[in-house]
């Protein structure tokens, strides 16, 4: 019996994330285990001034989060893996949160995520989003160096 029959893979985008995404793709077909691949969309609040008025941009959000994961499925279908795929919302919360939320949700053995995701200053200021997934999560994370 494998190790893990159900794998987490968080996608962003980013180079790191294809990175650990491979590292994923490359677990999941050689433990014969299950694949989910999640995109996190931050839903920032937008701030409006008497002069300009708020901007949603979640639309354009959802779009980005859908094209990152066609490609991200893509991949896993080349690699002969079949994945689940998931998109999930927050509100200006940590991207970390609704991983782990997402991993308990589908009961995922393993969590893989690159280190390097975009958070830019928020990174710098708060600690990655990786490093609080290593934190929260009761089950393995693989974290994978961009």
């Amino acid at each position: 019996m494998s190790a893990y029959r159900k794998i987490l893979a968080a996608v962003d985008g980013s180079p790191a994330s294809s990175k650990g995404l491979r590292e994923a793709l490359r677990l999941a077909k050689s433990e014969g285990a299950r694949l989910v691949l999640l995109n996190v969309v931050d839903e920032f609040p937008a701030f409006a001034t008497l002069e300009a008025p708020a901007i949603d941009l979640t639309p354009m959000l959802r779009e980005g989060g859908k094209r990152i994961l066609a490609r991200a499925q893509a991949a896993a279908r080349k690699a002969g893996v079949k994945p689940l795929v998931v998109m999930r919302e927050t509100i200006g919360g940590p991207a970390a949160d609704a991983i782990v939320r997402e991993a308990k949700k589908q009961r995922a053995d393993l969590i893989v995520l690159g280190t390097h995701g975009r958070r830019g200053v928020r990174r710098m200021l708060l600690g990655s989003d990786a490093g609080q997934v290593v934190s929260l999560s009761s089950v393995p994370v693989l974290l994978v160096r961009g």
